[in-house]
């Protein structure tokens, strides 16, 4: 059984940075492909970022946000900059048992809890 616990949400200023971070436990997952999902109030949940043999960006957030990984600590991360009020959410990391991130939420097999971002204007 994989867990993913996310960490670094908060609340922001418009144009700020935050970083957020996805910890991976009871299974490596070096090979699998990892992801950012958000979800703002009255929405649906979306994707943001995707890495992988491959690394994508939604187009609300290319030029702004970069995913990363770091196998040795089975971490994955999301460098969010110019923030907007507009990705208020919460956040959450997911992992999918393939190599290549996918923006359809239903094909990632694990999920976090979640993380809130606050984006104020």
């Amino acid at each position: 059984q994989v867990q993913l616990v996310e960490s670094g949400g908060g609340m922001v200023q418009a144009g700020g940075s935050l970083r957020l971070s996805c910890a991976a436990s009871g299974r490596t997952l070096s090979w699998s492909a990892m992801a950012w999902f958000r979800q703002a109030p009255g929405k649906e949940r979306e994707f943001v970022a995707g890495i992988g043999y491959i690394t994508k960006y939604a187009d609300s957030v290319k030029g702004r946000f970069t995913i990363s990984r770091d196998n040795a600590k089975n971490t994955v991360y999301l460098q969010m900059n110019s923030l907007k009020p507009e990705d208020t959410a919460v956040y959450y990391c997911a992992a999918l048992s393939r190599s290549v991130p996918v923006e359809s939420e239903y094909e990632y097999n694990y999920w976090g809890q979640g993380t809130q971002v606050t984006v104020s204007s």
